[in-house]
């Protein structure tokens, strides 16, 4: 994400990932202003001319919406928000929806100043723009999975599957098919991922390695690593973020940070250590001062409906400066934000584990 103008009550946006637009979901609520260009029917251009019905001319201009909702679907490519109008050439007060896409420019803003969850969330999505994006290749004797890492979620694309060889029949004739198999999946994966894209190649078994090698051996110069996991699919591609096996390729993201808090906190968990979860006990630690990192879902954090000690969850976590803990606002879009989802959507690793 590219910043153009920040201000106490008004930013100004451009888009350049898919995890912008999962972010930017988050930050427009209701009631927040949201301009872009869009367009609208201007009906005084409509009519009849020469005796047949002229369809209204539709154009092109700034408009800034009252925002009413937002629809985000993860990985999609664009960002619905729904409103009333309150800037444009004609129109004002009629109904309007901004389809937000990657490179579009906005204009957001707010009565109130910007809460500190949503300015961690923009100065994130900048952060995470100058990232190398980094794909997942998880490889077994006759499957090849490829993810793409971003920085808020693990989201699969191309799946190449070996047929009729491989795993039976005569041993000279399986190396041949499994050969010109791996050619197909490396001319496939060099059309389709940038020439600087580093590539992680994982899987069980010794398959990974042949891969590798025959990549290689064309030439391919990018950054590439062999990561052995126990298991295959999207099982043995969680296993590399959660081991954290990808060393310094992935660290720096977010959800290598994510994952790796919710998997110590899970630790602490099923051996009674310093954590917890649940309205009585997160209340509890609250007022002892006893939260160092809080987790929390940032759809959960940012819900009107949902309540902790009758606060939001926006007013409850202000506490959480006064005694000197830190939140990380976490995305479900992997296996280690559904797993959080399943204690309530939040936890906090404590300093000391409280008794009774």
């Amino acid at each position: 994400m590219k910043i153009l103008k920040r201000e106490t009550q008004v930013w100004r946006l451009r888009l350049e990932t898919e995890d912008d637009l999962w972010a930017l979901a988050r930050m427009t609520r209701k009631g927040m202003q949201f301009a872009m260009l869009g367009e609208r029917r201007d009906q005084t251009t409509g009519g009849e001319e020469g005796g047949r019905a002229k369809s209204a001319e539709r154009k092109k201009m700034w408009i800034r919406l009252r925002v009413e909702s937002t629809e985000y679907q993860t990985f999609s490519e664009h960002l619905r928000v729904h409103g009333t109008i309150e800037e444009a050439h004609f129109d004002i007060g009629m109904h309007h929806t901004h389809l937000v896409e990657i490179r579009d420019e906005i204009e957001i803003s707010s009565h109130n100043v910007f809460t500190p969850a949503d300015v961690e969330l923009l100065l994130q999505s900048e952060k995470a723009s100058g990232q190398s994006q980094v794909v997942l290749a998880v490889v077994e004797t006759d499957e090849v999975v490829i993810f793409h890492v971003t920085a808020r979620g693990l989201r699969e694309g191309a799946t190449w599957t070996m047929r009729g060889g491989g795993k039976r029949g005569e041993i000279r004739h399986s190396e041949s098919i499994a050969s010109t198999f791996r050619s197909n999946v490396i001319k496939a994966l060099v059309d389709t991922l940038g020439s600087d894209t580093p590539l992680i190649v994982c899987g069980p078994g010794h398959a990974r390695d042949a891969l590798l090698s025959d990549l290689k051996s064309t030439g391919e110069t990018r950054i590439m690593k062999s990561i052995a996991t126990s298991m295959g699919g999207r099982a043995g591609a969680n296993e590399v973020l959660r081991e954290g096996l990808a060393g310094n390729l992935l660290s720096e993201y977010a959800i290598s940070k994510e994952i790796a808090l919710i998997e110590e906190a899970w630790k602490r968990l099923s051996t009674g250590g310093a954590v917890a979860y649940g309205e009585d006990a997160l209340v509890r630690a609250m007022e002892e001062g006893a939260i160092e990192t809080l987790l929390i879902s940032a759809d959960l954090l940012r819900s009107e409906t949902d309540r902790i000690a009758g606060k939001t969850w926006l007013e409850w976590t202000k506490g959480l400066a006064d005694i000197g803990a830190e939140m990380v606002q976490c995305s479900i879009d992997h296996d280690g934000g559904q797993q959080l989802m399943g204690l309530g959507g939040v936890m906090a690793m404590l300093r000391y584990s409280m008794e009774g």
